[in-house]
């Protein structure tokens, strides 16, 4: 089967659930073909396992000091550039093609008549679960940004509804180094992350950041974003901190850290996995860069520990298969395999 995939590449989440995919749909003898946008060319990193792929403008969300700002999306968008290159991607070579959210892909494989499939946290919201924050504008991008035929969505938890468990690789948490606190705030402005972590001198925060930043303060430490690192560092660490990002947060839950998360303002997949987080009793979440909020956080000893299967291997295979509709029954023997188990550390 010869598969052409896109990738958003607005943020990690989506790439971090990429690569696993990636590596069981090669395992399984796929031919894909990747395709990237949302981000300039150079900014990617860890791409190894996707091979000669390719890059394309797309469409992405401007944010500033954690919100997201939808005037200047509009008006930043490189439509003509978007529409010429949804025309000129030409697809006639593939089977299948999968969008995790990316729109040229998406629109390109509609015009065409190409089977598209939609992987991702968005797709959930299809159904009938945890949501907030929601307006027409955010519904019309949920419904159009990158429509498919036929989507899979994912979540925490299944709420009743027909969806399955995140992708996420298969993590393994090592010794804890206690005190130890990775922070991912990649839409809030520097300078508010460093004054909001300033007070906490007892506590070790590695923060990772897209962009090069030197902190005055000895315990909080900033890392380049890099896909290794950054799991070692989460690995070992006893939380943390992030936005409201689905795929950061499932790895968190695989791994068994508590998680304190901020939602990105106005971005309702955010908002939404915030309530999400609460009604599940998976995570603290802060509506604004608040210290109480942290001092509380940092100083409660729950989390919660959520095994996930390898529903990308699922997945795989699903598709190998035709995509069969899912039954219910289909998603419950899925689910059987999630274990929640609730953690108090000393």
């Amino acid at each position: 089967m010869k598969i052409f995939y896109g990738i958003q590449g607005t943020g990690n989440g989506h790439l971090a659930r990429s690569r696993v995919m990636a590596k069981e749909l090669k395992a399984a003898g796929m031919d894909v073909q990747f395709l990237f946008s949302g981000r300039a060319a150079d900014k990617y990193f860890d791409m190894e396992v996707f091979g000669d792929y390719q890059v394309r403008t797309g469409l992405t969300f401007n944010t500033s000091k954690g919100k997201l700002n939808y005037f200047k999306t509009a008006t930043e968008a490189k439509v003509s550039e978007f529409l010429h290159d949804i025309k000129t991607l030409d697809l006639s070579a593939y089977d299948l093609v999968i969008t995790d959210f990316e729109p040229v892909s998406a629109w390109a494989a509609k015009k065409q008549k190409k089977p598209v499939l939609g992987l991702g946290n968005q797709y959930a919201y299809n159904y009938d679960i945890p949501r907030k924050g929601s307006d027409p504008i955010a519904d019309l991008i949920m419904k159009y940004f990158a429509p498919a035929n036929t989507s899979v969505g994912m979540h925490w938890h299944h709420f009743g509804q027909p969806i399955v468990p995140p992708i996420v690789d298969a993590l393994q948490a090592k010794d804890i180094v206690k005190n130890k606190i990775v922070v991912y705030l990649p839409f809030e402005d520097t300078n508010d992350v460093i004054k909001l972590l300033a007070p906490f001198e007892n506590f070790e925060f590695h923060v990772s950041s897209p962009s090069e930043v030197t902190s005055e303060f000895s315990h909080i430490i900033y890392h380049p974003m890099a896909c290794d690192k950054f799991l070692n560092e989460l690995y070992t660490c006893e939380g943390i901190i992030s936005n409201a990002g689905f795929a950061m947060t499932s790895e968190a839950l695989q791994l068994g850290k508590k998680i304190l998360v901020k939602p990105l303002h106005a971005q309702v997949e955010q908002t939404s996995n915030g309530a999400a987080l609460q009604q599940l009793g998976y995570a603290h979440v802060m509506n604004e860069l608040d210290i109480d909020a942290v001092q509380h956080w940092l100083h409660d000893n729950h989390a919660v520990h959520v095994t996930y299967p390898n529903t990308a291997k699922i997945l795989t295979q699903w598709i190998a298969d035709g995509m069969p509709k899912m039954t219910m029954e289909f998603i419950e023997k899925i689910w059987s395999h999630v274990d929640v188990i609730n953690i108090e550390r000393k």
